[in-house]
């Protein structure tokens, strides 16, 4: 027999405080123009919320199927070429605003509204701090164009990066035509590697960086 589930006060209720939760960690993420944004998050969290309250109706307790279901959202925002990846942040923030929404759907209000507050807090004011590390220990990834395929090139160029007080480590090597490439991973403080900047495009050896 199909079961018949009436809405009630206390749904609306949950039904709000989701939509709340999901758009206090939306907001922060359309701010910073990420994949996932206001109206993503927003569904995520209260998709959550409501798979949560069928399956405690049903006599289920909590539906994890919406963890696994989750998952996939969260892959999908996960970009990775030959050498980084991005958007790991905005796959935990999905990650987070999923179990946000099962304690919605769960009616641990307080639960979720602290943990919202603490997910926005980590957002944003950590990010204050990880660009101040990110300022001491800045990486960058260097994809150089040489206008020849001479390898002492690259081996000058390392040179002038010790010079800067930077490190680097090679990520890749190729021959494109006439032209050595190179893709190098350059770390030190931001001011050193701004002055490389400055020095490279004085480099007639180098055809672009």
């Amino acid at each position: 027999m199909p079961q018949h589930f009436h809405l009630v006060a206390d749904d609306m209720v949950r039904i709000a405080i989701a939509i709340l939760c999901g758009g206090i960690l939306g907001i922060e993420r359309q701010y910073k123009n990420k994949t996932a944004g206001f109206r993503t998050i927003i569904l995520i969290c209260l998709g959550s919320a409501i798979f949560t309250m069928i399956a405690q109706r049903a006599g289920l307790g909590v539906n994890i199927n919406v963890i696994t279901g989750v998952g996939f959202i969260g892959a999908g925002v996960i970009f990775k070429d030959n050498i980084a990846v991005s958007g790991l942040t905005t796959a935990a923030v999905i990650w987070i605003s999923a179990a946000i929404g099962m304690a919605v759907g769960a009616g641990d209000y307080t639960l979720s509204i602290v943990t919202s507050v603490i997910t926005i807090l980590v957002l944003t004011i950590f990010h204050v701090l990880e660009n101040y590390l990110d300022k001491l220990h800045h990486d960058k990834l260097y994809s150089i164009v040489f206008t020849n395929t001479d390898y002492d090139n690259l081996l000058a160029l390392e040179e002038t990066i010790k010079e800067h007080h930077l490190t680097s480590s090679r990520k890749k090597i190729s021959k494109d035509g006439n032209c050595l490439e190179a893709a190098i991973m350059v770390t030190g403080h931001r001011k050193h590697i701004g002055k490389l900047d400055k020095e490279l495009l004085l480099q007639s050896n180098i055809k672009s960086f």
